[in-house]
């Protein structure tokens, strides 16, 4: 008897479960992270933020949903219809795609591949068109404006991100994230940010740096503020989005937000350790393969809630930058930075006689 599981119409099923199971606690992290977002930001001004809708303003998020569902969807007079509604609808689906390569934890991740970091990068590199149409199919000035400023922005700030992920994977010898975050087990000094071991050490001075870098250009590459230009509202009235009300605005929103918690995750991954807690775990040998999977999940998650507050606090406490401030610190800052570092880590790599592989 053929095993239903084996076949085509089986990995499908197995395939969706998966995908869901990454997709519907992912969107429930995202409300919950909106309305911490807001409190983090509320605190910071000394006021209370949410705090109506369910305990402690919890729910927010839900009420928000339905307003958005339920509001009228409008399309501007002489718009391109298609582009339009297409624009949201790629912006989301983008966002959510870059999850599929995401090692949660030992053996949980969807798609194991060996070219993960490239796939982040592909996928990442793409998100900028969907900004583009919005912008574009609009048919007014200002979120025309506002979308060649994002894809300025977010085309400067890649090739820093992608000069910082080089010299993790000089380091690691791979471009598979699993891989990359099993080679940083055991005490913390393992993590990348230190150098991936005590061996490369010295190669902390270059990867701390570097960790910032990737750190500040992910804001710019998510429009955070400081570097949230594209949806200025002094100089671009909300910038690309301005036109979009109803569900197609909260597509852009929920995006957005998917791609900072993955850049969240990215740091945690590709600098901290991912599941690993930065000390030997000999005690996970007794426990069952679930329970210690567990344990990295939560190890990972923490990791990648405090950088998410980082990313709050930046929000809250650092007033937001001009345009050419911006360009000057991606192309004359960051890219030399990187490219520097690059040099070094490989210079290391081959040069160092304690590097070895």
């Amino acid at each position: 008897m053929v095993d239903f599981w084996a076949t085509p119409g089986g990995w499908t099923l197995i395939t969706l479960g998966q995908i869901l199971l990454i997709l519907v606690p992912l969107l429930l992290l995202l409300a919950v992270l909106i309305v911490a977002d807001r409190k983090i930001w509320a605190g910071v001004q000394m006021r209370k933020g949410p705090n109506v809708v369910g305990p402690f303003g919890w729910l927010q998020a839900f009420a928000d949903l339905l307003k958005f569902v339920l509001k009228e969807l409008v399309i501007p007079d002489g718009a391109d219809k298609f582009v339009f509604l297409l624009a949201p609808v790629l912006t989301f689906g983008l966002a959510f795609v870059a999850w599929a390569v995401i090692p949660f934890a030992p053996g949980w991740v969807l798609s194991n591949i060996n070219v993960g970091i490239l796939y982040i990068f592909a996928i990442s590199s793409l998100g900028v068109y969907g900004i583009i149409m919005g912008g574009w199919a609009s048919n007014s000035k200002y979120p025309f404006l506002g979308s060649l400023r994002s894809a300025a922005q977010m085309v400067s700030y890649e090739v820093s991100i992608g000069f910082v992920i080089i010299t993790v994977v000089l380091l690691a010898g791979t471009l598979n994230l699993q891989t990359i975050v099993e080679k940083q087990a055991g005490w913390f000094w393992n993590w990348n940010v230190l150098g991936g071991g005590l061996k490369n050490l010295p190669m902390a001075l270059v990867m701390i740096p570097m960790m910032v870098v990737f750190f500040i250009s992910s804001l710019a590459e998510t429009n955070r503020p400081p570097f949230d230009l594209p949806e200025a509202e002094s100089e671009l009235v909300a910038g690309y989005q301005v036109e979009y009300s109803s569900t197609p605005f909260l597509l852009f929103m929920i995006g957005e937000l998917a791609n900072i918690v993955l850049m969240c995750a990215m740091i945690s991954l590709l600098f901290f350790g991912g599941w690993q807690p930065g000390f030997p775990t000999p005690f996970l040998a007794d426990w069952s393969p679930f329970a210690a999977s567990l344990f990295g999940f939560v190890c990972f998650f923490i990791k990648s809630m405090i950088f998410f507050f980082l990313f709050a606090m930046a929000k809250a406490i650092v007033p937001r930058y001009r345009y050419d401030q911006l360009m000057r610190l991606g192309w004359k800052v960051f890219l030399p930075m990187s490219l520097v570092a690059v040099a070094i880590v490989a210079a290391w790599r081959v040069f160092a006689p304690a590097a070895g592989a």
